[in-house]
């Protein structure tokens, strides 16, 4: 989101299993829009912040239902990332050269893997949106693995954006397959 005009800072409280990790954000001015993403080990929440004069939300909180003593905590599976000969890579980067921009990118015919400079922090990659066939853009399911971003879909066009304003910087990602994005089937 916008770092210039949004303060924005975590602390935590408690510790082992009482620990919490608290957000902080805090608007600059009033008129002013940006997204947060929040991610948790359970989910990942894209938040859309507006501030004004007021009235405004002094907190948000989640809470997610007990598990049943007896049952045993199931360990989320490592994705499997497709082996280099079930790669098709057919996508095109374009638009900006941040610090961040992906190494590369390729699908497996279910998934597209955009892959990130080795030693990029979780926090530092940004949101990905697919660009629907009306040119708008759309927020998808993902998730992260080490330094690769997994989409849950195949697509024609995305866009990596972080930042806002003259500051946004924007990676496009273009499926060059020779298959045109109108015609495809999402």
């Amino acid at each position: 989101g916008d770092t210039a005009r949004w303060i924005i800072g975590d602390t935590e409280s408690g510790s082992g299993l009482t620990r919490r990790v608290h957000v902080l954000v805090k608007p600059s001015r009033a008129d002013i829009t940006t997204n947060l993403v929040v991610t948790t080990d359970r989910r990942s929440y894209m938040i859309e912040l507006r501030a004004g004069e007021k009235p405004y939300m002094p907190a948000v909180a989640w809470a997610y239902p007990a598990q049943p003593t007896d049952r045993r905590q199931v360990v989320p599976a490592t994705p499997m990332i497709p082996d280099t000969v079930q790669r098709n890579y057919r996508y095109g980067l374009t638009g900006d050269t941040p610090p961040w921009k992906p190494v590369t990118v390729y699908d497996d015919g279910r998934r597209v893997y955009v892959e990130f400079p080795r030693g990029i922090v979780q926090g530092e990659m940004p949101p990905i949106f697919v660009i629907g066939p009306d040119g708008e853009a759309q927020i998808v399911n993902s998730r992260v693995f080490q330094n690769i971003l997994i989409v849950d879909r195949l697509f024609g066009a995305a866009e990596l954006r972080l930042g806002s304003g003259k500051r946004q910087q924007t990676v496009r990602i273009v499926r060059t397959d020779g298959i045109k994005k109108d015609r495809l089937p999402w």
